[in-house]
């Protein structure tokens, strides 16, 4: 009889053809346990749309909050650097608010002066110049005509530049532009406002603002916050120590050129140029002294020249002698390193990145400074750039010394050396190499040799 259990079901036999019989189909309830969804699932697709929902309303409101938030990085450095001044009113027992206030007033006079001075110039140059260009026009026509035997007159030239269809066609984009002028600078004064809110109330209300940050941290981290606050403060604060002092001597540089020159407007002309070729980085003195040589151009257009080539010389002046000398106590950056922040910052937030670029690099690099620990440097030639010599010596002192043990050479110094290689050849082919005298002997010889 064929074995049965308890249940009295047949046990599966195995296929003939070596395989599996087809397993029973499971149970209906069994299926519908196993088939139903994971609890954890939805949960899961919830939080992925959430995440993905928030990610996208941060990225879109980071787009439209671009420009207040340059405004108030802008607004962080200014405060940062009359920080020193607003400070030093205080000590002497100066409101901050209130001290803050007249720093604000002097510099605002000090760049409503300049602006006006300098807008005055310039309207009376640009009528000057609207007066003198018949004359530069005739002078230009007697020239092409004599060099190049032409027949030209005023009257042509003029009658096809005003009829010209790039005259009409510029007429027309410039009164249609007159609006979104306009509405450039509303712009602009917008935004020099909130800047200037900003700047006040960090530089007015700056214990507050380092009581309120610090007051979120651990003891270990609010020193940590503080002493980065101090770096920022003291390298802003010499950055444009070192700029202004250099903008006062390229002012008076160049106002002594001026004035040797006879260019009207010398002293306006000269903080222009101060002004711009400082706080402008890497091209700031070459578009300063494009105004100069047109308004010295006015004059002589030899002096023009030479404005340029003051200028050109000035520029290596300063780059290779004045600007290390002063900013070594202050900034302390590499050149390298400025150009590469001021692109880089050019790239990232334009004009604003251009000036904020050097002060955030240098607050970034005595900040890390601070903290990365620094060894003692070897003295070894290799360091300051000296090749080492020792190893090339000993070479060609052995090299020399091979070719002079050379064999068949006969000579003051090769008897020696024959000498001694037999002495060094006589244990290994008569006596025992092993001989405490051959070693010695051995050694001897080797070491006068």
């Amino acid at each position: 009889m064929a074995p049965t259990d308890e249940t009295d079901e047949v046990p599966p036999h195995a296929s003939p053809f070596g395989t599996t019989p087809p397993a029973r189909p499971p149970a209906a309830g069994s299926a519908g346990a196993n088939s139903r969804m994971p609890r954890w699932l939805p949960r899961a697709v919830v939080l992925t749309l959430a995440l993905f929902a928030t990610f996208q309303l941060g990225t879109w409101a980071f787009h439209q909050l671009t420009g207040l938030l340059i405004n108030i990085l802008i607004a962080f450095f200014l405060a940062l650097a009359i920080e020193p001044a607003v400070s030093w009113m205080a000590s002497r027992g100066v409101r901050r608010g209130f001290g803050t206030f007249l720093v604000f007033l002097a510099v605002l006079i000090v760049s409503a002066g300049f602006v006006t001075l300098l807008g005055t110039m310039l309207a009376g140059q640009i009528i000057k110049i609207v007066e003198d260009f018949p004359a530069y026009l005739d002078s230009v026509i007697n020239w092409i005509n004599t060099h190049f035997h032409t027949d030209l007159k005023r009257v042509d030239v003029q009658e096809g530049v005003l009829n010209s269809d790039w005259l009409r066609n510029y007429v027309q984009n410039s009164a249609t532009g007159v609006l979104d002028v306009s509405a450039q600078v509303l712009g602009g004064l917008f935004q020099l406002l909130t800047i200037t809110l900003f700047s006040f109330y960090f530089a007015a209300d700056g214990p507050r603002l380092r009581r309120a940050l610090c007051s979120v941290l651990p003891p270990a981290r609010q020193a940590e916050v503080l002493r980065a606050w101090e770096i920022a403060v003291n390298k802003t604060g010499g950055y444009l120590y070192s700029r202004g002092l250099m903008a006062l001597i390229s002012g008076v540089a160049h106002y002594v050129l001026l004035q040797a020159l006879s260019v009207p407007n010398a002293p306006v002309l000269a903080v222009w140029v101060g002004l711009v070729s400082q706080f402008i980085p890497t091209i700031g003195t070459y578009l300063a002294g494009a105004l100069p040589m047109l308004i010295a151009f006015t004059v002589d257009p030899w002096y023009a020249l030479w404005v340029l080539i003051f200028v050109v010389i000035y520029q290596q002046f300063e780059n290779y002698m004045l600007q290390p000398k002063l900013t070594s106590k202050t900034v302390d950056v590499h050149p390298a390193v400025a150009f590469g922040s001021v692109i880089a910052g050019t790239a990232l937030l334009g004009a604003v990145g251009a000036l904020i670029a050097i002060p955030a690099v240098a607050t970034l690099q005595a900040f890390l400074g601070a903290y990365v620990k620094r060894y003692d440097v070897t003295d070894d030639p290799r360091v300051h750039g000296h090749r080492r010599l020792g190893g090339e010596s000993g070479l060609l002192t052995r090299a020399r010394g091979l070719w002079a043990r050379r064999p068949g050479e006969q000579d003051s110094t090769g008897s020696a050396g024959d000498d001694s290689a037999s002495g060094s050849e006589g244990p290994s082919a008569g006596g025992s190499p092993e001989g405490p005298a051959d070693d010695s002997g051995g050694g001897a010889k080797g070491g006068s040799s």
